[in-house]
């Protein structure tokens, strides 16, 4: 058993429910949704691509990106989950939209991931999840060892902030609490939030009739950031040195400060942490 703090990393148990907001959220998916996915996709891969590629998609949640790269001409797919729900909903949404198309879906730990079992693919995406693994360096390491010489492994993480100390006791109290109490935090944090788009002179109802990111949906993604238990955050510096110790060769990365962390130095976090995006490649002479 892989264990941190007396808890089991490889038991979905000790993870806040992903499974089950993934679920609800796949019911939204459509057209428009699908194309948000594949152009956000298609801009971390830049002119990487991924025709012909083999994709490897760790925490795959609904299922939507593993979508997306089928769409955008990878050769074949694999979606892997530590939650049952995500892999159930994941292999629902791809059965639905990408029949026929080579793809699997598993019930898998990153930390359980060997190359030696699963193999190496040419694109490793793993976008939000690592940093809820319970042990993120841990994770980083066991992700991009799936990467074949001259892939890419694309992946985000939040970014560390002030407030990421109170954040992380906030998640660990409402990913196991009742239903009524999580809808109460909801509803306060939501209020704030309006509070805060308002003081910038922005529309709440506008901000989330035009919420696209990624092709997701904003009361989803609240729910996901208020729950998502075990947490962790990374500035880019240290990202940078874990990164250069795998022998990882920086591509691009696109980096959420946001206009008040680029006015104090530092995002203060104090209504969550935005995810940094990084690619990285393993060198092709990598052995």
């Amino acid at each position: 058993m892989i264990e941190r703090s007396g808890r089991d990393l490889l038991n979905a148990e000790s993870h806040f429910a992903f499974g089950k907001n993934w679920e609800s959220y796949a019911e939204l998916i459509d057209a428009s949704r699908i194309s948000e996915a594949q152009r956000s996709l298609a801009r971390l891969l830049g002119n990487e691509g991924l025709a012909g590629k083999r994709f490897l998609d760790i925490g795959c949640g609904s299922g939507l990106h593993s979508l997306a790269a089928l769409r955008l001409g990878a050769t074949e797919v694999l979606a892997v989950d530590i939650d049952a729900d995500s892999v159930a909903t994941a292999a629902a949404v791809l059965s639905r939209h990408a029949p026929g198309k080579n793809f699997s879906v598993r019930q898998a730990s990153v930390f359980e991931m060997a190359p030696t079992a699963f193999g190496q693919f040419d694109v490793v995406y793993s976008w939000g999840v690592l940093h809820h693994t319970g042990d993120l360096r841990r994770a980083l390491r066991s992700a991009s060892a799936l990467v074949a010489p001259g892939g890419l492994f694309v992946f985000a993480l939040y970014r560390k902030t002030w407030s990421c100390g109170f954040w992380k006791l906030e998640k660990r109290w409402y990913a196991h609490a009742e239903p009524a109490a999580q809808r109460k935090v909801c509803a306060v944090y939501l209020g704030l939030y309006r509070v805060g788009l308002g003081i910038r002179g922005r529309s709440f109802r506008r901000y989330v009739d035009s919420y696209k990111t990624r092709g997701m949906d904003f009361y989803h993604d609240v729910h996901d950031w208020l729950g998502g238990y075990p947490y962790e955050s990374m500035s880019p510096r240290e990202v940078a040195g874990v990164m250069t110790e795998l022998s990882m060769v920086p591509v691009r990365a696109f980096l959420h400060l946001g206009r008040l962390g680029r006015l104090l130095g530092r995002n203060p976090g104090f209504l969550g942490s935005g995810c940094d995006e990084y690619v990285y490649a393993r060198p092709r002479d990598s052995a």
